[in-house]
């Protein structure tokens, strides 16, 4: 273990001691299914966490969902209800601003059978729904936060807190309050688990984006006069086609569903093409904003037909910059410091980390819990890692207030 100043080894310990705390935390809010789309689940669990959240010296507010609307298999957007999600200011006017953010919601629905906690070892290693992924993680959030507010250097540290209910279905109602809070800040820090169970970290993110192409034929009879219809399934399966032929190793492209069609002696009028994209930097999805127009246009000509879009690139790319790599290395020292061995890897997968870089503030988003198997029924939380991340956390802001 590196040495730490008076200062920061009291923080540390502060963290540290909080470790019964955060295990009731834990388990108190991942016994309350929030499931995205739960929404008394999500109201209940989001009143337990104002409730722990309010020791912290800021206002509290449960911040209404932005619209978002999706399209259904006959081709209609509809509404999606989503819930509440909460946001604290503390110490608007400080020098130092933060951001720190995590999520509700689980994969896990209201009918989903896995809903109950149970030892995977005694005291060891915790079995349940959402204890990595992440009510651990929060629970380390506030840990670490209400032991800088012990430390005389609070008084220069301003932060907000968003936790958000739609994390897991890709925070559309969420990011017009995530990309409001990031502005300005310094650094920001989420509290996803890590990347892997020996608490490696994600680093470089690639962006996803979410599309359904409504595409509108001509019905006609199959038999009779089949010639004077437009084929909306042959369309949407061509259209599928050209832009898988666009996938490359910086760019995923997956076409994952068609709904719509007819009976088989109609030409089908309908049909709605599923597909998602990944691209791993700005300029991919720029290339992939380019292949989608240019084939939509394409197939639309060569079919007669109409082709409608809808969604976006709601996870734009995080690529590893100078300033997240600054922030990277100040994580690992404070961990070597601490005697844990951290390191990074890029990753597939995205999280509202994606949307803070968006807005290039250097951000880390695995401070959560050491565990594994997330979004599964053996999803775990390794018991031991509540403290040592919350003390990571601790030391890594009070770091960045001292750089």
């Amino acid at each position: 273990m590196g040495k730490l100043t008076d200062q920061e080894q009291a923080a540390v310990e502060r963290a540290r001691g909080a470790q019964d705390e955060m295990l009731r935390h834990t388990e108190r809010w991942a016994v309350i299914n929030s499931g995205s789309r739960n929404l008394s689940g999500l109201a209940e669990v989001g009143a337990e966490l104002a409730d722990a959240f309010s020791d912290l010296p800021g206002e509290i507010e449960m911040v209404d969902p932005a619209p978002v609307t999706a399209i259904d298999d006959g081709g209609k957007e509809y509404d999606i209800p989503h819930g509440h999600h909460l946001h604290m200011r503390v110490r608007p006017d400080a020098p130092l601003q933060l951001l720190f953010t995590g999520h509700m919601d689980t994969v896990f629905p209201v009918d989903h059978p896995f809903q109950k906690l149970h030892w995977i070892e005694e005291n060891a290693v915790l079995g349940g729904p959402g204890v990595a992924d992440m009510k651990g993680g929060l629970a380390v959030m506030l840990a670490a936060l209400r032991s800088i507010e012990a430390d005389p250097a609070a008084a220069s540290i301003g932060y907000e807190v968003i936790i958000n209910s739609d994390e897991e279905v890709g925070s559309l109602s969420s990011a017009p309050l995530i990309a409001r809070c990031a502005e300005g800040k310094r650094a920001a820090l989420t509290y996803e688990p890590s990347a892997l169970p020996d608490g490696t970290l994600a680093g470089a993110r690639s962006g996803s984006g979410n599309f359904s192409f409504t595409v509108h034929g001509k019905s006609a009879h199959a038999g009779r006069n089949p010639r004077d219809g437009r084929n909306a399934l042959v369309a949407a399966a061509d259209l599928a086609l050209r832009l898988k032929a666009g996938m490359d190793d910086t760019l995923s492209v997956n076409p994952a569903k068609i709904d719509g069609g007819s009976p088989n002696n109609v030409v089908p009028d309908l049909a709605i093409l599923r597909v998602n994209m990944r691209p791993v930097s700005t300029d991919d999805q720029a290339r992939a904003e380019a292949l989608v127009a240019r084939e939509v246009a394409a197939v639309a000509a060569e079919h007669d037909v109409t082709i409608d879009r809808h969604g976006g690139f709601a996870r734009p790319p995080k690529p590893m910059t100078p300033d997240m790599e600054k922030l990277f290395t100040l994580v690992q020292g404070a961990g070597r410091d601490l005697g844990q061995e951290i390191g990074w890897k890029a990753t597939g997968g995205v999280c509202d980390g994606n949307n803070i870089a968006a807005k290039k503030v250097p951000v880390v988003d695995t401070m959560g819990v050491r565990g594994g198997a997330i979004h599964s029924p053996e999803e775990f939380l390794i018991v031991e890692s509540l403290a040592e991340r919350a003390a990571l956390s601790a030391l890594t802001i009070l770091r960045i207030a001292n750089s």
